[in-house]
């Protein structure tokens, strides 16, 4: 059976860096008010896609990332690097650059 070779395209990220899935934006207030596309903002949480190996220090020694694949993380309001894998919007973050992680 042949396959697209889009279907097969992924990404592994190197060093520390964590490729992150942004939640969806709220369209709608909690009272039920629909809110205009233009006026709703990108939500700053997300779920961990695929994580790096980690990064070496100057000695060599190597410091694996904290984060692991479907953790929910708190993202900073700018940053990121956008990628686009299969028609799905995903942000690439070094781990440092991201605030936090739910529990």
């Amino acid at each position: 059976m042949f396959r697209s070779r889009a279907l097969l395209r992924s990404l592994a990220p190197l060093g520390d860096r964590v490729l992150v899935r942004r939640a969806a934006k709220e369209t709608q207030t909690a009272s039920g008010i629909f809110l205009p596309a233009d006026k709703t903002n990108d939500p700053n949480e997300g779920t961990v896609v695929a994580v790096g190996p980690g990064e070496k220090d100057v000695t060599g020694a190597m410091h694996p990332t904290t984060l692991k694949s479907g953790d929910m993380v708190l993202l900073p309001e700018y940053g990121g690097h956008k990628v686009k894998i299969d028609d799905e919007e995903l942000f690439l973050f070094r781990e440092s650059d991201i605030l936090g992680k739910f529990e």
